[in-house]
């Protein structure tokens, strides 16, 4: 395993793969590997070769308030275990050199990163949005692999990917979950004793509200009533939003119509989390994946 540490040094190695008709995959990171990040690489090595996964803690999608300065950092740690998988290149870029001096272009996918996490982190997708473009550009994989937790994310550089006809194919792999269903996410390492327990209402809820739609509840407004009402009882987390919104547009629904996605956000003490379900229609019933 090579780990590169300039753009040019990255984009030379994937130039030379291209040339040579090698399948490019690309996992970006922010490092703090879990086995949720694990199991996009696990997907990537079983159709791409080389396997890039990249790790940049990103400035510029953190807020002034935010965690930029404490967020996990475990170099060491994470590239032990993506030799362990076998990853071919780690590419592990400077802030200097992704954003040199006078850099000022900016990504933004209008209608789609305003609402929901762009609510509440303004500015937010417009960081992640810039980076990925980067990225792709520096590495030119075929395929990216992302992790539907953040359904979102995925899907404005879904967005983005078509309206600017990138060659890259997005992969959206399932969310990877704790025995007690808290997904997975670098920001757990956060969570003390009482808050490890509380955070578990993201799933409760959700899984709350997937019972509703089994038993054949169709109704937006009252599936995320289920979930405010199990937010309630959970003194340890402040809900932030949910809301059921369909897949493509991310506009709120009234009624559960083909794919949509159940998003949730919640403090849970000082730590804010994601999770979400997808609910997809099959014949005259929907199935919903946490």
């Amino acid at each position: 395993m090579e780990i590169i540490r300039t753009v040019e040094w990255m984009k030379q190695v994937a130039r030379d793969a291209r040339a040579k008709e090698r399948l490019v995959g690309l996992v970006p990171t922010m490092g703090a590997l879990h086995e949720g990040h694990l199991s996009l690489i696990r997907a990537a090595k079983k159709e791409c070769s080389p396997v890039v996964v990249s790790i940049f803690v990103n400035p510029k999608q953190f807020g002034p308030a935010e965690d930029f300065q404490k967020y996990p950092r475990r170099m060491e740690q994470d590239t032990a275990a993506l030799e362990a998988l076998g990853v071919d290149y780690v590419f592990a870029p400077s802030v200097a050199d992704m954003y040199p001096d006078g850099f000022r272009t900016a990504v933004n996918v209008e209608g789609l990163g305003d609402r929901l996490e762009g609510r509440s982190r303004p500015g937010h997708f417009r960081g992640v949005a810039t980076v990925v473009l980067k990225l792709f550009e520096i590495i030119q994989p075929r395929f990216a692999y992302f992790g539907r937790k953040d359904a979102q994310q995925v899907r404005i550089i879904q967005q983005m990917a078509g309206d600017l006809n990138l060659d890259t194919q997005l992969i959206a792999c399932p969310i990877v979950r704790e025995p007690d269903g808290l997904a997975m996410s670098s920001r757990n390492s956060y969570l003390n004793g009482g808050d490890r327990q509380a955070a578990t209402v993201l799933y409760r809820a959700l899984s709350a509200m997937k019972k509703e739609i089994e038993a054949g509840e169709l109704d937006a407004a009252w599936l995320t009533a289920t979930i405010r009402r199990i937010f309630e009882t959970e003194p340890g987390a402040a809900l932030d939003y949910a809301e059921i919104v369909d897949a493509g547009s991310l506009d709120p629904i009234i009624r559960l119509r083909k794919t949509c996605f159940a998003l949730v956000a919640a403090f849970i003490g000082k730590t804010r989390l994601i999770d979400n379900a997808l609910i997809e229609e099959s014949g005259d019933t929907f199935s919903v994946s946490l």
